[in-house]
């Protein structure tokens, strides 16, 4: 089981998550943050800092985003586990479903 992010990051990356994470499993792609599913430790410290509520474990993911479970994963397909994220620092690219969306407004 982990945690990941789902659609209301996208285009925010507010990266409070990523400064809370006590194990450095949250990367930054280029339009989202994302959690490495095999770095997680399912601690739960990332969920209540996010600002816009993008962060869920996988078994309370909204129906709407529960997509994201592979989209989260996918996007180490090619990184593969790089231990840490701050070891990577952010990567300037996104998983496909998300690269693909239309800019988000953050109004």
């Amino acid at each position: 089981m982990t945690y990941l992010v789902a659609h209301p990051c996208i285009d925010i990356k507010d990266r409070a998550c990523i400064e809370e994470c006590p194990v450095d499993c949250i990367y930054e792609g280029g339009r989202m943050a994302y959690i490495h599913p095999d770095e997680c430790v399912d601690c739960g410290a990332c969920e209540p800092v996010c600002p816009v509520e993008a962060i869920y474990y996988e078994d309370d993911v909204p129906r709407q985003w529960v997509d994201y479970l592979g989209v989260n994963a996918g996007f180490f397909d090619e990184l593969g586990s790089p231990g840490g994220a701050s070891v990577l620092g952010p990567v300037d690219r996104d998983a496909a479903v998300v690269a693909a969306l239309e800019p988000q407004n953050q109004a």
